[in-house]
């Protein structure tokens, strides 16, 4: 399945926000892929943050990442550059984008 995200970042925190993307641990990213996700890319635009995620079962994907410790403390790090109203969290991570339109 594909899932699509929109999360928004704090003015002033697009550069520290690609600096923290160039080195997301290793640790988080095996855990994802172990949770079933086989692509994740995000695109920005000013502010606004765009997710696509290929994974077998979203749901699945983020009940698992979300009880490991370097999740949490990778969320406390993005909290800092995110907009709460806008925040990738179990709340605003559900939260996906509808299907208009597919070629």
């Amino acid at each position: 399945m594909r899932v699509a995200l929109h999360t928004r970042l704090r003015p002033g925190k697009e550069a520290e926000y690609e600096a923290a993307h160039r080195e997301v641990p290793p640790e988080l990213t095996a855990a994802i892929r172990a949770a079933g996700a086989r692509e994740w890319t995000i695109w920005r635009s000013g502010l606004d943050l765009f997710h696509v995620i290929d994974c077998e079962d979203y749901d699945r994907l983020l009940a698992e990442v979300g009880r490991l410790e370097i999740n949490t403390v990778w969320q406390a790090r993005m909290g800092e550059l995110l907009d709460v109203k806008h925040d990738y969290s179990a709340e605003g991570g559900a939260q996906t984008l509808p299907v208009v339109w597919q070629l």
